[in-house]
């Protein structure tokens, strides 16, 4: 990120319109699984940015095992409840040196031999609602234990952060499928007999099954439980946050990890910002000041404020955020060609080529963002359905046969056509032959364009309609009729829009069909340039 770019988009406070009102008390939860990452850097300087936006902002640190929330706001010891305070879900609350911001301390005493009790946890949770202040922000320890899994269930807005490391996106993508079986559980108290039905299910397959893996058991057994562990996984809205980014490489693992999680365990995680490397971020946490406060002009405090930023818009706009539809109960989706390569139906072919590459990169052998989501053969077969992908749709006629077996109610949109009778044996015969012999070497000359054309069930008249070229030259470019083509810039425009309506490669049938052209200029004594 430039410094223009950062000028621009991080040095002004969200407009009004765009912060939740004074009163409004939104709880964000800040999580993930593994230590380590930069959550509670990322939770004080977090806390430090809403209360300069002139906020009441409540830090609570529910770490059980390594509260130290204190120590990023220069604090000499932790405000942790007593033992009493603790057995009644009390909590204490301490003012920092930060004008609107306050701490609120431990989630419970960590000496306490019953401080696991689920009772414990459930009136602490009501005791933070309670808080009166406009954020309540809640730093998470690390893993996948039951009460971190439902403080970051019940936030308003959840951040998970990880870092560009092979075991903090494992941890992440762990957390994840933990998250969902915890909400499927907890639907399920008060059920005992259905709960135990799923309990019975997910005997059956290997530990933290992917949610798709689990709805699709349910279905066999009960489809009932199929469609609320469906609902359950439609209504999870994890956000992400990539701490510690150092190359050009790391910018992009946000966002394949987002596509990544959707396709293979139906969670929708947003990815809202980076945090580069900063050694500005470590000499503050030395000096035990808040990033934003010691070293508010560096990399790493503007790009938390960018982060913070858009947690601001998230919790102004809740109700309007619409969650992702269930996967297909019973079975996953799987993805059209299209969609594989992230296309939509009217791609070029250039398009489909680079494309393809972020792709094929994507799920390479060392690819960060695929850790522990697909096996070795798993990723053969995802590498096997891009390349099946990308000659599918660089290939004229079978993309056009995909197309119409794939979409049969959809009409080419971009070229509407008359309706044509059922081809003949004759036309199928044509069309496979024309197949045949399109390849990347093929030399496109102007009595091939028309077997390409005659193969497709087009008429002159009517790709003259669809390109606005006269029938005229349309017919000269087929009979090689060079004198009544006009200027050569003109006829190779005529080519390229020609390939198109053939859903030829453009480029391929210019640069070969163009030699010709050159050449019959030529002998007419034309110019051919």
């Amino acid at each position: 990120m430039t410094p223009r770019e950062l000028d621009l988009d991080e040095r002004f406070p969200p407009p009004p319109s765009v912060i939740p009102p004074r009163g409004t008390k939104r709880v964000i939860a800040v999580g993930g699984g593994r230590g380590g990452v930069g959550k509670s850097v990322l939770t004080v300087n977090l806390a430090v940015y809403l209360a300069q936006l002139g906020r009441s902002v409540a830090v609570v640190d529910a770490d059980v095992a390594g509260a130290n929330l204190h120590v990023g706001l220069g604090l000499a010891a932790p405000p942790t409840p007593t033992r009493e305070q603790s057995d009644a879900g009390e909590i204490r609350i301490v003012e920092t040196d930060v004008p609107g911001l306050r701490l609120v301390g431990a989630l419970l005493d960590p000496t306490s031999a019953s401080s696991a009790r689920a009772g414990r946890r459930s009136r602490w949770l009501q005791a933070q609602r309670q808080i009166d202040s406009d954020f309540v922000i809640v730093d998470l320890g690390a893993g996948v234990a039951p009460g971190t899994l439902d403080l970051f269930s019940a936030a308003d807005v959840s951040l998970c952060v990880t870092v560009p490391e092979p075991p903090a996106i494992e941890a992440t993508y762990t957390f994840l499928r933990a998250l969902f079986l915890r909400r499927v559980r907890r639907a399920l108290l008060r059920e005992r007999f259905r709960l135990r039905v799923v309990e019975r299910a997910l005997s059956e397959l290997p530990p933290l099954p992917r949610p798709p893996e689990v709805i699709e058991a349910l279905e066999r057994t009960d489809p009932a439980l199929a469609e609320l562990a469906a609902g359950e996984l439609s209504r999870l809205t994890p956000r992400l946050v990539v701490n510690g980014t150092r190359v050009r490489s790391d910018l992009d693992l946000g966002p394949s990890m987002q596509a990544i999680a959707a396709r293979f365990l139906g969670v929708d995680l947003e990815y809202v910002g980076h945090v580069e490397q900063d050694d500005a971020v470590w000499l503050t946490v030395r000096r035990r000041r808040p990033l934003l406060v010691d070293s508010p002009t560096s990399k790493g405090a503007r790009l938390i404020e960018r982060v913070a930023r858009r947690v601001v818009a998230i919790t102004a706009t809740l109700e309007g955020r619409a969650s992702l539809p269930p996967p297909g109960v019973g079975r996953q989706n799987k993805p059209n060609l299209y969609e594989l390569l992230g296309l939509s139906r009217g791609a070029s072919d250039e398009e489909v080529r680079r494309a393809f590459k972020r792709q094929r990169e994507l799920f390479g052998v060392h690819s960060l963002p695929l850790v522990s989501i697909l096996d070795e053969a798993g990723l053969r077969a995802e590498q096997a359905r891009l390349q099946e992908a990308h000659d599918t749709l660089l290939e004229p006629n079978r993309r056009r046969a995909y197309d119409l077996s794939t979409f049969p109610d959809l009409e080419d949109d971009t070229h509407p056509r008359e309706s044509r009778r059922a081809p003949s044996p004759e036309d199928l015969q044509l069309i496979a032959e024309v197949q045949r012999e399109i390849h990347t070497t093929t030399e496109f000359t102007g009595s091939f364009l028309r077997r390409v054309r005659e193969s497709q069930g087009l008429e002159l008249a009517e790709i003259a309609r669809m390109t606005k070229i006269a029938a005229g030259h349309l017919s000269a470019l087929e009979e090689e009729r060079w004198e009544d083509l006009p200027a050569p810039v003109y006829a190779r425009g005529f080519v390229r829009e020609l390939a198109k309506v053939l859903k030829l490669d453009p480029m391929q049938v210019d640069r070969t069909y163009s030699k010709r052209l050159r050449e019959g200029y030529l002998a007419l004594g034309r110019a051919p340039d």
